[in-house]
C-alpha cells in the first residue's frame, strides 16, 4: 500500500507538472522538456558510465542536450539567435570527441559512440516538440503557440499504457499470447490491442473537443503512430535495461524508477509524430 500510494502521488505530480508546464506558455513548456531532457540524458551517460565501462562526459552531455532544446525553440519562433545557438551546441559536440584525445580512456570509441547516440536517443525527441506547438509568421514577425498536439501525445501515450494495462490484467488469461517475451515478459497482445483501441477511442474525443484542428482521420492516425512507436520505444528501453542488468534507470521518480523510465514510450513516439505531421 506504502509503494502504490508513493507511486501514485509521484505520477499524479509528474501530469500536473508537465500539463501545467505544457498549457501555461511556451516558456514554461520550454523549460519543462529542456530539463527533461538534459535529464535523460545525464540519466542515460551515467548508466553507461556505471554499468557499461564507459567514460562520457555526464555534465557536457547534458548541457548540450539543454542547448539543442533551446536551439530548436528558437528556430521554431524565428528567433535570430538560432545560429548562434546552434554553432554552441556543434561546438560541445566536436569538444566531446576531441576531449578524447587527451585523456586515457581504455576505449574512446565507446565514450563518442555513446555520447552520440545518448543526444540522438534522449535529447533530439524533446527538442522536436515545438515543432507540433509553434508556427511563426513571418508576414506578422510572429508566432502562435497551441499546447494540444503535444498534450495530445502524451494524453495518447498514458491512455496506451492505461489500456494496456487494464486489457492485459484483465484478458490475459484468456488469449495469453506475448508481445516480446524475451524482451518484456509482462507484454501481451491482448494488452497492447487495448491500449491501442483507448488510444483510438481518444482521440475521437479529441477531435470532438477540438474540431477546428485535424480531421478525424488525421486524429486517429495521430493516435495510431503514438500506439505503435510509443509502444516500441517502450520495448527498446526495455531491452536496454536488460542489456545492462538493470530494473530501473534511475530512482529520481520515487515509485517509478528514473525519467528514462517514466518517458521510454515518448522517445521514439516524438519523432515518429513530427515526422507525421510534417508529411500531412
Amino acid at each position: 500500500m506504502k509503494n502504490f500510494l508513493t507511486r501514485a502521488l509521484t505520477g499524479i505530480a509528474y501530469v500536473l507538472l508537465l500539463v501545467g508546464c505544457t498549457v501555461w506558455s511556451p516558456v514554461s513548456a520550454f523549460f519543462f522538456f529542456a530539463v527533461v531532457a538534459g535529464g535523460c540524458v545525464a540519466e542515460f551517460c551515467s548508466l553507461m558510465n556505471k554499468e557499461y565501462g564507459a567514460s562520457v562526459s555526464v555534465p557536457l552531455n547534458t548541457l548540450a542536450a539543454f542547448i539543442l532544446v533551446a536551439c530548436v525553440w528558437l528556430y521554431c519562433i524565428g528567433s535570430p539567435s538560432v545560429g548562434q545557438t546552434l554553432a554552441l551546441y556543434v561546438l560541445l559536440l566536436i569538444y566531446l570527441l576531441v576531449s578524447e584525445l587527451y585523456r586515457a580512456s581504455e576505449n574512446p570509441l565507446r565514450n563518442w559512440a555513446l555520447s552520440i547516440f545518448g543526444q540522438l536517443y534522449a535529447a533530439v525527441p524533446f527538442s522536436l516538440l515545438p515543432m507540433l506547438s509553434v508556427r511563426y509568421d513571418a508576414a506578422v514577425s510572429s508566432y502562435a503557440y497551441t499546447w494540444i498536439y503535444p498534450l495530445a501525445l502524451f494524453a495518447f501515450l498514458w491512455a496506451n499504457d492505461t489500456g494496456a494495462y487494464i486489457f492485459g490484467v484483465t484478458l490475459q488469461r484468456y488469449i495469453p499470447a506475448k508481445l516480446f517475451p524475451s524482451i518484456s515478459p509482462k507484454k501481451s497482445w491482448v494488452g497492447s490491442v487495448g491500449g491501442g483501441l483507448l488510444t483510438l477511442l481518444l482521440s475521437v474525443v479529441a477531435w470532438r473537443v477540438f474540431p477546428d484542428t485535424l480531421s478525424l482521420w488525421r486524429w486517429l492516425g495521430f493516435a495510431l503512430v503514438v500506439v505503435v512507436f510509443g509502444t516500441w520505444g517502450d520495448l527498446v528501453e526495455s531491452r536496454l535495461k536488460r542489456q545492462l542488468g538493470i530494473k530501473d534507470s534511475g530512482q529520481i521518480l520515487p515509485g517509478h524508477g528514473g525519467l528514462l523510465d517514466r518517458f521510454d514510450s515518448a522517445l521514439l513516439a516524438i519523432p515518429a509524430v513530427v515526422a507525421y505531421f510534417v508529411l500531412l
